[in-house]
């Protein structure tokens, strides 16, 4: 983000502003306070309320709390709160969405200095912009990009084994044999339990395999129905039938189902006649941060525009039902390629690397599903042996390390210590010129405080000093705290 305010400078690029509107929460919470309940209450009658209730504010919620539902105030409350759902609250920054121009944005735009330092927000949503069709560029971050360049990096350190996303092999056999298993605890996208299940019923053989995984296990296609009859035609169960060659070409490369967005807005334009502008509209009502409903308003026209092309009711009302599960998310067919390469590619690594893998996983956390703990466990199962955090060998980052026969050896880092800084973790590093020789060497050459000192002695860190974390507690005890003042000095140079 700040490279794109530099390069285009604040006076030609902003962020788009977002219209944060009234949920449950956030409407109990504000009328309950200008009604005068109290903080406790209105924080218990916010806290009841849970995410799957969807926009509907329970009464029954009062009784729980401890309210009259009866008191003229509980009822005023309701009844404001239903009234402000859904209506704007405040004005916040979009996540990532940038809209850049050729010229000055103050004379297109109003535009106000964001409340993070050096950024600068415009005043409209989106949704206006793209209306008035300024370029608006996303801006995302993944976690998986950082984890791949990092695992590149542990690669070329340990063997000299230069890698990139376009130089990793290929459709590898091997790679596509674990996949198939559902082996893919901590690669990108494919990790998730739902992913896990599918693939072994699936099997992808191939990208373009990966691609199709990649969307069909989302709301959309799973609310659409379109995840069980895609998996009968790929494994032969199910003949595949178009109604004619133009529906054909639209949805043969997914066996008749339509997987991704751009599959949905050409059928709308072949089956029911939009024009490429209506169909630009439905792609924008099968938005995932669209309010529900907007497709709706399709269904009379795609169905009338259906039938008066010839195709029976069965098969428009089937095709509307694929496409209002595109209403929770439907994917594009583009994204979901650029996906699919990050999914083979940590894949590989996986398969053929997999202690530079976790390793490169361990030093970008928070990546994924899986606790540091389980991707541990996940890697040693798969035959890498895993070094315990050391104050004498471990860095801050984890590390690979060598074993005789040239084998690579996860060694875990300081980073992954409870309750230790990256400032005292980079410290014991620094001052490691030689190894520590007891607890009371290493305190007075770090000056470490107790509480972190104690954090080490948990993770099992000081092992080497003193033996088991248990001795290690009673040697810890016994540790001298050296005065602040004098701490980088020698003692006789002190006096």
């Amino acid at each position: 983000i700040q490279y794109i305010y530099r390069k285009y400078g604040r006076d030609r690029a902003a962020l788009a502003a977002t219209v944060i509107t009234y949920r449950p929460k956030s409407a109990l919470r504000d009328v309950g306070r200008a009604l005068g309940l109290s903080r406790l209450q209105v924080g218990r009658l916010a806290k009841s309320v849970q995410w799957w209730d969807g926009r509907e504010v329970n009464e029954s919620l009062v009784l729980e709390v401890g309210l009259d539902p009866e008191s003229p105030v509980i009822k005023k409350l309701f009844y404001l709160v239903r009234e402000l759902l859904g209506f704007p609250r405040h004005l916040s920054q979009h996540v990532g969405g940038f809209i850049i121009s050729n010229g000055s944005l103050t004379e297109l735009v109003p535009v106000e200095n964001a409340t993070m330092k050096d950024r600068t927000v415009i005043q409209w949503e989106k949704n206006d912009l793209e209306d008035l069709g300024l370029l608006k560029v996303d801006v995302l971050g993944l976690g998986m990009l950082t984890t791949i360049r990092r695992a590149f990096d542990l690669i070329r350190q340990f063997d000299g084994r230069e890698y990139t996303l376009a130089t990793v092999p290929a459709e590898d056999r091997v790679v596509y044999d674990m996949i198939c298993k559902g082996d893919t605890m901590g690669v990108f996208q494919i990790e998730s339990r739902a992913q896990m299940a599918m693939l072994p019923r699936l099997k992808p053989r191939c990208y373009y395999d990966l691609v199709i995984e990649v969307a069909i296990i989302r709301p959309g296609p799973i609310q659409g129905d379109m995840v069980h009859p895609y998996l009968r035609r790929r494994n032969g169960e199910e003949f595949v039938e178009y109604p004619n060659e133009e529906v054909k070409q639209v949805l043969q490369r997914t066996l008749g189902v339509p997987v991704f967005q751009e599959q949905v807005m050409q059928l709308a334009v072949v089956a029911a006649g939009f024009t490429p502008g209506e169909a630009d509209s439905l792609r924008r009502a099968m938005a995932a941060w669209n309010r529900r409903g907007g497709i709706k308003s399709f269904e009379e026209k795609l169905i009338r525009g259906m039938k008066a092309r010839g195709y029976s009711e069965e098969f428009a009302q089937q095709i509307f039902q694929q496409i209002l599960g595109f209403g929770e998310y439907g994917f594009p067919e583009s994204h979901s390629a650029s996906f699919a390469l990050l999914v083979y590619v940590s894949c590989w690594l996986k398969c053929h690397t997999p202690a530079a893998f976790t390793c490169a996983l361990l030093n970008s956390q928070p990546v994924g599903f899986y606790s540091v703990s389980q991707l541990i466990q996940d890697t040693r199962r798969h035959g890498v042996e895993v070094r315990s955090v050391d104050i004498n060998q471990s860095k801050w980052d984890s590390s690979l390390e060598c074993t005789k026969s040239g084998e690579a050896v996860l060694r875990l880092g300081l980073r992954l210590v409870k309750n230790l800084s990256e400032d005292t973790g980079k410290i014991i590093v620094a001052k490691r010129t030689k190894p520590y020789r007891s607890i009371q060497d290493f305190v007075e050459k770090t000056v470490i405080g107790m509480r972190e000192l104690a954090a080490l002695g948990t993770a099992g860190a000081l092992k080497s000093l003193a033996g088991h974390r248990h001795k290690v507690r009673w040697a810890v005890a016994g540790v001298e705290e050296p005065a602040p003042l004098f701490s980088s000095l020698d003692p006789y140079e002190a006096v």
